[in-house]
């Protein structure tokens, strides 16, 4: 059984309806980017961080960690730090295209998978609104495309789970690849 490094109930969720077993240990990692780290190496590097912080608590098991980033202009947007900073990341956003990131490792294996994502353009009651909802405030690039900001995305290019947090096709993969070697 794998062992998810990871406190996202989105990614938990979406292991459990691919039916991939797994267990909880929540990686504690300092998550702040490296001066000048490109979002893909940031990307990498907090997925291998959160594994190799629970390999010593995963008993032998498998660690299966990710990390996902929503990138615009270059720029990493992160979680949220409040309503203010989710209101300006989602002027960004709003009319535009953006792409996510999520990197994922598994048994010394770590692969990047990228969406782009078409946003709507969105009024400032639109976004008001929206941020009033709290929906965008536990959120990389203060959205989530499962919820209500569902309504402003008309198109994407990529996998849809890889927006939630986790892409679940090449998370197969990478298990299935991992337990043909062992």
């Amino acid at each position: 059984m794998l062992v998810l490094a990871s406190a996202s109930p989105r990614r938990a969720d979406l292991l459990r309806a691919a039916g991939i077993p797994f267990d909880v240990i929540v990686a504690d990692i300092d998550e702040r980017p490296a001066p000048g780290e490109s979002p893909e190496t940031y990307a990498r590097r907090m997925a291998v961080s959160k594994a190799h912080a629970v390999i010593p608590k995963a008993g032998g098991r498998p660690v299966l960690a990710a990390d996902t980033v929503v990138v615009v202009d270059g720029d990493i947007l992160g979680k949220p730090t409040d309503r203010a900073d989710a209101s300006r990341m989602l002027m960004r956003l709003s009319g535009r295209t953006h792409e996510v990131l999520t990197a994922v490792t598994l048994g010394g294996e770590t692969v990047v998978a990228r969406t782009t994502v078409e946003f709507a353009p969105m009024s400032a009651e639109e976004i008001a609104s929206y941020v009033a909802s709290g929906e965008p405030m536990d959120k990389a690039g203060a959205y989530g495309i499962q919820g209500l900001a569902s309504r402003f995305i008309p198109r994407i290019e990529g996998s849809y789970s890889n927006v939630v947090g986790l892409p679940v096709a090449l998370v197969y993969g990478l298990v299935k690849g991992y337990s043909e070697r062992v």
